[in-house]
């Protein structure tokens, strides 16, 4: 009977420890669902103010996860009213990643409106130059009704895009763009073949421009290589090629094959006029430099976070790089005409990495 009693007393304990324990498990999980059903209201509820305004412009994939969380909701409301904490913290968890799911569509959604609302207002720019091409070609007695009727076919596709944005409708939205997007190639191609006309019709005056302002580059450059220089002598020598064949047409009032010319050597032009560009402006600004290859690297990434392909303008950009670097060793060793030469390289490369940025909507200076 001795033996028996520690026995049954160690049982005893035993046995009115048990409830204890499980007391205490009831109460963390009911602390832990409690917490859960209230942060489970409140995002509820803020999904609910920014679902129902829109619902019915919404995809199918954002109502379903929509659907869903509100069943899981109810379901731990339920679980939670009826004691089963258990169930109410993974139901609460359940519903709640279907609302984070939501929100993250709404917020893909809202990135992708402010991007084609961008596409539309950049848009709206370009029409103005399509309506001053438009009238400039009417003074001239060219042809513009097929340009005429695709500026306003493209404008319209361009406005019912701008009412799907207004109206928050972003699936429509994309889906008129496409549309737009289509119109506007067409209006491209148009308006190009009527500014080529434009630009013939204008022949005699672009060639006298031409001829006047290469009379007085051609000096400038002269007097440089006069002045110890003689590395500019190719340069000029190709130039004055361009410009006597020019001149000789332009003399016979051949201003359209004189215009061809000046077309077909564009690249041996520029190089002339990057040159004379250098003389002109003396020193390049390096900081300038230095502050626009840093805002194109900041430009670039956050394009590239879009998912924008950037490969081009980011050879581009270390292209220019270097040459700022080649530009600088020039410096050092007293050869300033040389190293304005890479700079004015490294210039034109930026620019045109600034109008990729520009195009594809970057971010501000």
């Amino acid at each position: 009977m001795r033996k028996v009693l520690p026995l049954l007393i160690g049982l005893l304990l035993l046995a009115s420890a048990v409830p204890l324990t499980i007391a205490q498990t009831n109460s963390e999980e009911q602390e832990l669902a409690t917490s859960l059903i209230k942060n489970l209201e409140r995002l509820s509820k803020f999904v609910k103010d920014k679902v129902e305004p829109i619902k019915d412009k919404l995809n199918n994939a954002t109502l379903e996860n929509y659907e869903i969380a509100e069943n899981y909701k109810e379901e731990a409301i339920n679980a939670y009213d009826a004691g089963d904490y258990e169930k109410a913290v993974t139901y609460s968890l359940l519903a709640m990643r279907h609302y984070k799911a939501v929100l993250s569509s709404l917020r893909e959604a809202k990135s992708r409106y402010q991007d084609l609302r961008f596409e539309v207002e950049r848009t709206l720019e370009y029409f103005r130059f399509v309506n001053r091409t438009i009238a400039l070609a009417q003074e001239e007695g060219i042809d513009v009704s097929n340009l005429t009727k695709l500026f306003n076919e493209t404008k319209e596709a361009y406005k019912a895009v701008l009412e799907d944005i207004k109206a928050k409708d972003y699936e429509k939205a994309r889906e008129d763009l496409k549309v737009a997007r289509e119109k506007k190639v067409q209006l491209d191609e148009e308006l190009r073949k009527i500014r080529r006309e434009l630009t013939y019709a204008n022949a005699d005056k672009i060639v006298r421009i031409f001829l006047d302002r290469g009379e007085k580059s051609i000096e400038i450059v002269e007097r440089v290589i006069n002045s110890g220089h003689p590395e500019l002598n190719a340069t000029l020598t190709a130039f004055k090629e361009v410009y006597e064949e020019v001149k000789s047409l332009a003399d016979q009032d051949k201003w359209q094959e004189a215009l061809k010319v000046i077309e077909e050597n564009r690249e041996t032009i520029e190089k002339f006029q990057r040159t004379v560009r250098i003389i002109i402006h003396g020193k390049v600004s390096l900081r300038g430099l230095r502050e626009r290859i840093e805002w194109c690297y900041k430009a670039l990434q956050r394009l590239r976070e879009k998912d924008i392909d950037t490969r081009i303008p980011e050879v581009q950009l270390k292209v220019a790089t270097q040459e700022v670097m080649v530009g600088l060793r020039l410096l050092k060793k007293g050869k300033p005409m040389e190293a304005r030469a890479h700079f004015m390289v490294a210039q034109d490369l930026l620019s045109r990495v600034e109008k990729f940025i520009a195009k594809h909507g970057g971010m501000n200076r």
